[in-house]
């Protein structure tokens, strides 16, 4: 499959305006693997057509269901360790085209998703009996919509603004995130690894939900929001001590990240080595800080002042924050293997002990289930970030995530209602990812 130009640009970053519509929290307790049922739904409009109905309607399968590891529901297999994917909610595997009585001008998402989901009704399609998650995919030229996709946070509802005849996996796979409840992952520029003396600037490359694209799967706190690294597979440090850690993807058992307490925040670390078809061009520790628990809302903690196109880009060395007292070195990385040591209460890095510890335990178990929610509840806005932004995850709200510029005001008719989003504090046009120094 091949992402358009428009596509690619609408994965770079943006900014990030939430209302009070906040992101559940993981729940503490295990469950078996999911399997979701999507369904995509091409529709077209009174006065806009797909220009080329076969080929779209050739590779919309493709996208989502394709043996290729490029298609949904490989990559969800994947990245999750077989506890997610997603399976077609009908035989065909989509449905339509389907005609909607409106005109395609005015990028009205909520009518397009209030007359979608009456069409499926009247075919017999019910949702949560039929199908689990709705993908609405509609002709592009004449929306004037300026994202390239949009989607409920949390939720199990997606529009993607399709340029061309398929918009591949970094659109949808994207959005699809956002679904799981994954923010924009951001990146957070830290002055001699000082966790006190950092500035926003951009988004990560080292997931899907911040411009890496989906070779670059998702970061190890989109894991554990996820409930994909239960268990043994994060440990939450309490005492000082050295770790092991194996590469955050792949088969197999074992520690793939540690979970550090920085005040009221978190701060995740992780081994990123290629495994399968994830991490190719991605090597060595990396860390993240969690705003509030908020594990679906990090942002990578870049060090460095390499090229970022460079494998080990973003990789750290040695972090501290003589506020919260923590210090972490990475001792050996490489080959699959990386060893970090962690110094907590201000205690030194020199004294800590070569050997893991004991008092180190496995953080509560989370589902892998992510929450639904239907058109009569999407009535709450959250829009593009390249930064971040401190939430707190609770167990109620729903929000949009729009991929593609933007506006001061967002409309939003769900089932509908109505909402507008005000823009605050900053509104940036979409931008590609640039090369940084």
């Amino acid at each position: 499959m091949k992402l358009s130009a428009l596509g690619r640009i609408a994965l770079a970053t943006g900014i990030a305006v939430l209302t009070t519509g906040v992101l559940p929290s993981p729940a503490h307790a295990a469950a078996a693997p999911v399997k979701k049922k999507i369904l995509p739904v091409l529709v077209e409009f009174s006065d806009a057509s797909f220009q080329y109905p076969d080929k779209v309607k050739a590779s919309t399968p493709d996208t989502y269901f394709g043996a290729k590891k490029d298609s949904v529901t490989s990559f969800l297999s994947e990245v999750s360790r077989g506890q997610y994917t997603m399976v077609p909610a009908v035989k065909e595997q989509f449905v339509g085209p389907i005609k909607l009585p409106m005109k395609a001008g005015g990028c009205d998402h909520g009518q397009i998703n209030t007359l979608t989901r009456a069409e499926l009704t009247k075919r017999g399609l019910v949702e949560g009996k039929d199908y689990d998650s709705l993908s609405m995919v509609f002709p592009a030229q004449k929306t004037e919509c300026f994202w390239a996709g949009l989607a409920t946070v949390p939720g199990g509802t997606t529009w993607i603004n399709l340029y061309g005849t398929a918009s591949g996996l970094d659109v949808v796979g994207h959005e699809l995130g956002h679904n799981l409840g994954f923010a924009h992952q951001g990146r957070l520029v830290c002055t001699g690894g000082k966790l006190t003396a950092c500035k926003s600037d951009g988004g990560s490359a080292k997931t899907i939900m911040g411009g890496g694209g989906w070779v670059s799967g998702f970061s190890a706190p989109e894991l554990i929001r996820a409930g994909w690294l239960s268990g043994s597979a994060t440990l939450k440090v309490t005492k000082s001590g050295a770790y092991t850690l194996r590469s955050l993807h792949g088969v197999g058992s074992g520690t793939r990240a540690l979970d550090i307490a920085l005040g009221k925040d978190r701060l995740v670390i992780e081994y990123r080595h290629a495994a399968g078809s994830l991490d190719a061009k991605i090597e060595g520790v990396h860390a993240y800080r969690v705003p509030k628990g908020a594990y679906g809302s990090s942002s990578i903690i870049d060090t460095t002042v390499k090229n970022k196109e460079a494998a080990d880009a973003d990789a750290i060395k040695t972090l501290t924050d003589k506020t919260n007292k923590v210090s972490v070195a990475v001792v050996s990385s490489g080959g699959g293997q990386a060893r970090v040591k962690v110094a907590l209460n201000g205690e030194s890095l020199s004294a800590v002990e070569a050997t893991p510890t004991k008092t180190a335990t496995p953080s509560p178990k989370a589902t892998g289930a992510s929450p639904s929610a239907s058109a009569s509840t999407e009535a709450k806005v959250e829009v593009e970030t390249g930064g971040s932004e401190p939430v707190t995850e609770t167990s109620s709200g729903t929000d949009l995530a729009a991929t593609g510029t933007l506006s001061s005001t967002l409309p939003l008719a769900a089932g509908g209602g109505a909402a507008l989003l005000a823009a605050g504090a900053g509104v940036l046009v979409l931008r590609r990812r640039r090369k940084r120094a």
